[in-house]
């Protein structure tokens, strides 16, 4: 586990795996201050204090401390659930059973507005968080790490619990931020955004999301989810429009030379 300033939460997340576990690992901030550490020695963590290096970075540093043959990445905010740690002993008490398995995943479910959301866009939001040692390392693009695994994987059906706490605000400076990320990946050639996008992307997110995925069966949760969610992808392409106006703008005043 990587953390920051998480003594209000973190406890849920080390006691939901003390017990069963062989070793747990933190990987704290160096410049946390706020009891995080005195929590985790507590439920019985060995914490290793680090500059924060990005999510990906972070993730790896943390996996490479671990020195049991398989590894489990969880957040300061996810709990294995009682079913999740039943059915990962079951899996790897089995002789040979996980002989042939490099990583396994497992349908993540998150707490929003008081209800566990079990529809829509945000479920079964699958995690591929448990793997052998050695055979998967961190990837993706910062802030949105992603196991990236060598060999074959296998799916379990209990869920993860995501106490996500976050706020309505919360959710949408998460917006704010995210669509940043996308813009640079898409200067830099990592992400597409096409002129009918901004059109007809987020309506199509909302009616995935809402319909579809049924979305309405969570209640007002899952109908502002899935606007949450087809806004996120409106501000995204919206802000690729403006940064290709931006691009014309300086060309233009350049004479004509594009930078």
């Amino acid at each position: 586990m990587i953390s920051g300033a998480e003594a209000s939460r973190i406890g849920g997340a080390l006691s939901s795996v003390a017990g069963w576990t062989s070793e747990i690992i933190v990987v704290l901030n160096e410049d946390v201050r706020d009891g995080t550490e005195e929590v985790a020695l507590a439920a019985g963590a060995k914490v290793f204090r680090e500059r924060w290096k990005g999510h990906i970075a972070q993730k790896n540093s943390a996996a490479d401390k671990a020195g049991q043959p398989w590894v489990l990445g969880l957040d300061a905010d996810e709990a294995v659930s009682e079913a999740l740690a039943a059915e990962i002993r079951s899996w790897l008490e089995r002789p040979g059973a996980a002989e042939d398995t490099a990583a396994f995943s497992f349908p993540r479910c998150t707490l929003f507005g008081g209800r566990w959301i079990r529809h829509g866009d945000w479920y079964p939001d699958r995690q591929m968080r448990l793997w052998r040692r050695g055979s998967a390392r961190w990837g993706g693009i910062d802030p949105h790490d992603k196991l990236i695994v060598n060999g074959p994987t296998r799916r379990l059906k209990s869920d993860l619990l995501h106490y996500s706490g976050a706020s309505i605000d919360g959710q949408i400076a998460k917006i704010s931020s995210y669509s940043d990320d996308f813009v640079r990946a898409w200067r830099e050639g990592r992400a597409r955004s096409g002129p009918l996008d901004l059109a007809f992307r987020p309506l199509w997110r909302f009616f995935r999301g809402y319909f579809l995925r049924l979305g309405f069966l969570d209640g007002w949760q899952g109908y502002y989810i899935a606007w949450m969610t087809a806004f996120h992808s409106a501000t995204r392409h919206a802000k690729v429009r403006l940064e290709r106006q931006s691009v014309r703008t300086v060309g233009d005043s350049s004479g004509g030379k594009r930078s």
